[in-house]
């Protein structure tokens, strides 16, 4: 082969999806193509005898546009245009170049030709980036869901046709004699056929047993009334949350309005096996620091489980953060037995993942402590014990003191209503780039134990200084477009070329934070109270901020990054080592390095559009 040709035959080789056809197929591509110089401005179908071709972006850049002459894609070096191919997958009206730009250009009939034998290739050129990254995910979605696990097993499956309940004016002992014959720990209580309460086991041993109470009394003296339930169609991994969340074991199921039967604990623990309801139990049971800190040993496996069943990033996120929460809600209370009880109301506040809920095993912490203004300096000294008590006990079961000191030990965080409510309306006011980087932090936030009140009284009065306030919103969008994900010339990866992780991918900082940054400026936005990425994302769109479209591939960006993120974490585990963030693209098959490069060029295209909404680039 001639030099010339051999050297754009060394560049096309490298491109996806011709990595993937074989030698012949190969230097036939290369014989036919063109090559054309396009100027700044100027559009790929310009000056060609043949507009229906596939362009391969040499060098500069291009802009693809739609019906409306949105910007909703950008191209660079390596990638591939099919605008103008009528099987083709960009979606694109036009494509025009930003600057001066080399191309190399083949006819869309004879490129389908030669890609004909090679389906993988030939799919991969009909879709555009956004299509292939939403049926990777959609594929991982439903190979995860051909193993029936708590993530995908409607709560409906484990019912069984038997309703055991009783009328509400029935004495305890007869509720007793009813459980032992159907070997049940409760029962459901009825009026007039709706549902009045539940009764347990343990409400019979602490609520009559305990106390002396006559077995002759109804029901409804020792029922818990009102109980919290849950949907029959819930999966079962929700009721799971549910249970961690509230530390209950006793979920009654209803179908619409009418009660179907009891979802317990043990039902789910014999469904999977280790969850984090058993090991939140076993939380709530904890008399020390040493002993939560030997619980949350099991957090890695926890991670482990959920993802060789199945899970998403999101089960793992949820499971995780579940557990987290409780050590931090048990080690509030084994405080407050150490040191008395609180002096003033107080909020004990996550913020960061803990807050989004999307921890993983290998998470550090982010808090802080809303007390009520009716502190007095006096009452100082007991805050200060409690958020080293419970800040040292989280770093010793695995969630790391925070490395910019996020946390209610340092006692900027230590603070009451007030003096909370004056740092927002501060950050608002003057984004100043230490504001933008406490705020990336502190917009993420909600109660973990105490008072939900104090914190809900400081985000009603911030939410209307929030919402449309522009000048804000640009700051917070130069300051989250700091984070870029690691595509450079010819759409490779930008690896981290020094250090421990020299040569990896930085999947946390340089993946899902840019993404995670975007959907907290959406909600802030649109003023939306959701705090989990993908709620934020999926509520968003639609609105003024956020197209749906421009919210699915965010979506599906958001879960494959995350996917592989956990993967990589669970490949650790079961090798021994401890889970991190930094990812060898060797590690991935030529199909995932293609997905994940589509994954973070959508990231791009949507943060240049939120750049350009906000002129962010003038910040």
């Amino acid at each position: 082969m001639e030099v010339e040709l051999q050297e754009i035959r060394d560049f096309v080789a490298l491109v996806p999806p011709f990595d993937l056809l074989p030698e012949s197929e190969l230097n036939l591509l290369v014989r036919k193509l063109g090559i054309r110089y396009i100027r700044r401005g100027k559009s790929l179908s310009e000056g060609g005898e043949n507009t229906s071709s596939v362009f391969i972006i040499r060098q500069g850049s291009v802009s693809l546009y739609s019906e409306e002459d949105k910007l909703f894609g950008m191209l660079a070096e390596g990638d591939l245009s099919t605008a103008y191919c009528d099987e083709g997958g960009d979606e694109a009206l036009d494509a025009r170049a930003t600057e001066d730009t080399l191309v190399y250009c083949i006819s869309c009939d004879v490129l389908f030709d030669i890609v004909k034998k090679h389906p993988d290739a030939a799919a991969f050129l009909k879709d555009a980036p956004d299509r292939r990254l939403s049926d990777a995910v959609k594929s991982s979605q439903q190979k995860a869901s051909q193993t029936a696990t708590l993530m995908n097993t409607p709560l409906s499956d484990l019912i069984s046709e038997e309703l055991i309940d009783i009328d509400h004016e029935s004495s305890i002992h007869d509720a007793a004699v009813k459980m032992t014959e159907h070997g049940v720990s409760s029962l459901l209580i009825m009026d007039s056929g709706n549902l009045s309460g539940i009764l347990t086991d343990r409400d019979m041993r602490s609520r009559c047993l305990a106390i002396g109470l006559s077995a002759d009394l109804p029901v409804n003296e020792i029922m818990t009334p009102d109980p919290v339930c849950v949907d029959s169609e819930s999966l079962a991994f929700d009721a799971l949350m549910m249970m961690t969340q509230k530390n209950i074991h006793h979920l009654p199921v209803i179908d619409g309005e009418k009660a179907i039967g009891i979802i317990t604990a043990t039902d789910l623990i014999r469904q999977e096996g280790k969850n984090s309801v058993h090991i939140t139990r076993s939380i709530h049971r904890a008399e020390s620091v040493e002993s939560l800190t030997e619980i949350s040993k099991l957090i890695p496996d926890l991670q482990l489980q959920i993802i060789s069943t199945g899970g998403s990033a999101e089960h793992v996120g949820r499971a995780v953060t579940a557990v987290s929460s409780a050590i931090t809600r048990r080690l509030i209370e084994l405080a407050e037995k150490k040191y008395g009880p609180s002096p003033v109301p107080y909020a004990w506040i996550a913020a960061g993942s803990q807050a989004r809920r999307e921890q993983s095993s290998h998470s550090d912490q982010d808090n802080g402590l809303i007390i009520s203004n009716e502190m007095k300096t006096e009452d100082e000294p007991w805050f200060s014990y409690l958020a080293d008590f419970v800040c040292d006990g989280l770093d010793a079961c695995g969630f790391v003191y925070c490395p910019g000191d996020a946390m209610a030990k340092n006692p900027q965080w230590r603070q009451t209503e007030k003096v909370w409510t004056r740092y927002y309306l501060g950050w608002i006011n003057t984004p100043e780039p230490k504001s933008l980087m406490l705020s990336s932090i502190f917009f993420d936030i909600r109660v973990i134990a105490g008072n939900k009140k104090l914190l809900s009284n400081i985000l009603q009065k911030v939410s209307t200084e929030t919402k449309n306030n522009q000048l804000f919103l640009a700051h917070m969008t130069a300051n989250a477009l700091q984070h870029r994900t690691p595509l450079g010339f010819f759409r490779d990866f930008v690896l981290i070329d020094e250090g421990d992780h020299k040569n990896t991918l930085d999947l946390k900082h340089k993946g899902l934070v840019p993404i995670i940054d975007m959907a907290r400026i959406y909600a802030l936005a649109e003023g939306l109270e959701a705090v989990s990425t993908t709620e934020r994302l999926e509520k968003a769109a639609g609105s003024p901020s956020l197209s749906k479209d421009g919210s699915a591939n965010l979506l599906d960006a958001y879960e494959l990054i995350s996917r592989l993120r956990v993967e990589h974490q669970a490949r650790q585990i079961r090798k021994g080592e401890s889970a991190d963030n930094f990812l060898s693209p060797k590690k991935l098959s030529r199909l995932e390095r293609a997905h994940l490069k589509d994954a973070f060029k959508v990231v791009q295209t949507m943060q240049e559009s939120l750049s350009q909404r906000y002129h962010a680039g003038h910040f």
